[in-house]
């Protein structure tokens, strides 16, 4: 059984734009990468949008809210989800979004700030 497709507008947070409509057949969570014409997004967040046929709502389409983004290669499965850095980390904000307070953009090898968790 192949995944439902499903109609998904990708809008870029800043400045506020469509980037266009596309089908996807995956559900992109925050945090999540996607490739769209040659250019790499972080997904920010994802609305979904309903419809009301025969008195029940139905899935009508999905807004992706993206921002541009290179793909990092520093992350750390903690729990089931990648986050983005080091987590052993002290400084690591454990997020999909954000990699710590003190070095966001990294790298986290050989970073001065480093201080193991206790």
């Amino acid at each position: 059984m192949e995944p439902e497709s499903l109609p998904t507008e990708v809008i870029l947070t800043h400045p506020s734009q469509s980037l266009g409509k596309i089908q996807l057949d995956w559900h992109p969570q925050p945090g999540n990468y996607l490739d769209l014409e040659g250019n790499t997004y972080a997904v920010i967040e994802r609305r979904h949008r309903y419809q009301l046929k025969c008195g029940r709502y139905h899935l009508q389409k999905i807004d992706l809210y993206v921002q541009s983004a290179q793909r990092t290669v520093e992350r750390t499965l903690i729990n089931g989800r990648w986050v983005i850095g080091d987590a052993t980390c002290r400084y690591n904000a454990q997020s999909e979004l954000i990699r710590c307070a003190v070095n966001p953009d990294g790298p986290c090898q050989q970073c001065r700030y480093y201080e193991a968790k206790v």
